[in-house]
Formats: structure tokens, C-alpha cells, sequence
């Protein structure tokens, strides 16, 4: 939702008579229809399609750092709860998610702290590995320039390690997973960790029987990660990603100026996910991860032959009418909403730092 729907429906929220809570929220309202979004002809490869997605407006987005650029960097640090002391940087608090400076690790908890001058974007699903357990992030959030550590919410994606593998979390290859939308969304939708454990689980076991030469090896871990990282996984997955990587970036390229942004997923002919950035260049960071998460969904789905049309892309991707909102913000920092529809759920990161005030990330499922 861009920032002049969301003073469109906050208009009609007070003639409707209904009530916002600051900071966290629930609203039960339609969201109006949007335009902002066209859905351009689909890219396939196998079972595996995807719409590009051209946005109306785009906005600058350099100032965003990513999980992936930070780690790299050492700007960004993430650590077992417990592990704070020392990292402390005066006495700031960050509201709920300031965190107390003792305790032991915890399995849904990380402590991240943002060292660098500009601020972090994250994403659902965006996997750290390392500490006690792989863990993938619950909900997209901002964090702001030289933070004091923060609680960040995560699910574990290892449930048969509790054994600390280093001190702090990186990235593996040079950059995160993104987990896959069956995972991902258990995650942000369900927020339930026997469901993440449960679904990691099925992803596991279908991998193993579609990738028979891996099987050896995924059944002797219970790490989504090294799954993921497995050799003939890999080549599994490059078969289906590396050619709608290539095509896609290349209407990137030709559709610079008409600001490409994200995608409408399919798999099997049934839309899946999509996901819009603010920006080119923010979509551009995402892409070669996001993609690949696309293509295990592709992998561990059997295939049926369907296709689907992008009229059908475009409809989804125009139907934002929710039954409910929840909203969650970090004043001055970002807003959360996550609205649940028919057969659906968005979620919207929306940066209110100076200058900005719109969304910056924008996820949609189906259900």
C-alpha cells in the first residue's frame, strides 16, 4: 500500500468510526484496490513461473543496507541471546524490543545489533546460520544507524542442534538463504515454531525423494541450511533458477526505466507468493536469493503440468481487500501491517526514517 492509499483508507477509517491503537493495532477494514502494480508476461521453467512486476512509482532506497551487506561488511553483528554485554552502546532504549543485558540463549530469540551508519533492512525469511541453531526471521523490520542490541525475533530451522557452531551468525556462501514460501510463510503467517519445525521437516523429506543422489546426506541433518547447501541440491536448483535468473534480469535491465520491482510466483499453475520492493536496486540486491528459494518451492512440489494466466497474476496481485489489519510499529523507525483476506495475506514494511514514508517491502501470499 503506498502512502497516499494508506491516507485513503485512514480517511475512511474515521468516517467509519473505527479506532487505530498506536503502536499495535487491529482493524477491520477493506483495503482499497490498488493500481500501483502492472504484471508483465510470465518467464517458465518447468513447474516454476514467475511474473515481472512494474510499479507506478519507485523511490530511493541507497541509504538501505542488507542482512547480507552487513555481515559481510562486520557492520552488522548477531549473537545468542545472552551474549549482549559488551556490545551495549550507551542508554538508548529501542521501546519492546530493547532487550535485558542478561540471560541464557533462547530458541526464538537472536541479538542483532546494527554498528553501521545507515539503516538494516530485513526480511522474513532471510536464514542466519551459526550460534545453537540456523534460525530464519520472523518479520520483515528496520533497524535503525548504530543501534543498541535489539531482540529479533526468529524461528529455529535446525531442531537437532543445540550445540553453539560459532559465537556469532554469518552468512554462508557469501549471502543468506531465503527460505522457501512454503517455510517462509509458516513463519510470518503462522508464527508457530512446531509449524516451522513441521514444514522444514516435509521440505527435507520431498527434497530427499526428488534429489535421490542428496538423500544420504539431508537425511543425516536436521539443518534446512545444509540441505540447501548440498552439492546436488545446488545443481537441483540451478537447473530451474539459473534460467528465469537470467531471463528476469535481463527485463530488469530492459525495464529499468519502467521500474521493475518484484513478482507474482507460481508453481504447478497455482499462484504461490509475490514480492515488491521499493525500488530496482532493492529488488536487484534480493533477486539471485529470493529466486532460488522460488525454485525449492519448485523442487519439492510435485509437478501436475498446470499453467497460470497472467490475468490471473494481475488479480492477485490487485486484490488487497482484507477482512483485518494488524498493524505494529517503531515510531519514527517503521510500520508492520499484515492483512489477512480471502484466501490471502499481505504483509507491508512501510520506513517512516526522514525522507522516506513509504513501503519498502511489500509480501504477499496465498492460502
Amino acid at each position: 500500500m503506498n502512502r497516499k492509499l494508506f491516507f485513503v483508507f485512514a480517511g475512511a477509517a474515521l468516517v467509519c468510526g473505527m479506532v487505530l491503537v498506536a503502536g499495535r493495532g487491529l482493524r477491520a477494514a477493506p483495503v482499497p484496490v490498488t493500481d500501483d502494480y502492472k504484471v508483465l508476461d510470465a518467464i517458465r521453467h518447468g513447474n516454476l513461473t514467475v511474473f515481472p512486476v512494474l510499479a507506478a512509482k519507485t523511490h530511493d532506497t541507497s541509504d538501505f543496507m542488507t542482512l547480507d551487506e552487513g555481515l559481510r561488511s562486520g557492520d552488522v553483528v548477531v549473537t545468542e541471546y545472552g551474549k549482549v554485554q559488551g556490545l551495549v552502546r550507551g542508554q538508548r532504549s529501542w521501546g519492546e524490543h530493547a532487550i535485558p543485558t542478561r540471560g541464557g540463549p533462547q530458541v526464538n530469540t537472536l541479538v542483532l545489533v546494527n554498528n553501521s551508519k545507515r539503516p538494516l533492512l530485513l526480511l522474513a525469511g532471510e536464514i542466519v546460520t551459526g550460534g545453537k541453531q540456523d534460525r530464519v526471521i520472523a518479520k520483515d523490520r528496520i533497524v535503525p544507524a548504530e543501534s543498541d542490541p535489539i531482540d529479533l525475533g526468529v524461528f529455529c530451522v535446525e531442531p537437532g542442534r543445540w550445540v553453539g557452531s560459532s559465537e556469532q551468525f554469518g552468512t554462508a556462501r557469501g549471502y543468506t538463504f531465503m527460505a522457501a514460501p512454503n517455510v517462509r510463510g509458516k513463519a510470518m503467517a503462522d508464527k508457530d515454531q512446531a509449524k516451522v519445525w513441521s514444514e522444514v521437516g516435509k521440505s527435507r523429506q520431498s527434497m530427499s525423494l526428488e534429489v535421490p543422489a542428496a538423500a544420504p546426506a539431508i537425511n543425516t541433518t536436521s539443518s534446512y541450511p545444509a540441505m540447501m547447501q548440498n552439492a546436488e541440491v545446488q545443481k537441483k536448483l540451478d537447473d530451474i533458477a539459473e534460467p528465469i535468473r537470467h531471463d528476469y534480469e535481463s527485463v530488469i535491465k530492459q525495464l529499468r526505466d519502467q521500474n521493475a520491482v518484484g513478482v507474482v510466483v507460481a508453481v504447478n499453475g497455482e499462484i504461490v507468493w509475490a514480492d515488491m520492493f521499493a525500488s530496482t536496486r532493492l529488488l536487484e540486491k534480493y533477486w539471485p536469493k529470493l529466486i532460488r528459494s522460488y525454485a525449492t518451492e519448485a523442487v519439492i512440489t510435485r509437478t501436475k503440468g498446470a499453467t497460470v494466466s497472467r490475468k490471473a497474476a494481475q488479480e492477485f496481485l490487485d486484490r488487497m481487500q482484507g477482512r483485518r489489519e494488524t498493524v505494529e510499529s517503531e515510531p519514527g523507525i517503521y510500520r508492520h501491517t499484515e492483512i489477512t483476506g480471502d484466501g490471502f495475506k499481505a504483509f507491508e514494511l512501510t520506513s517512516l526514517l526522514p525522507k522516506t514514508g513509504f513501503d519498502l517491502h511489500v509480501a504477499k501470499m496465498a492460502e
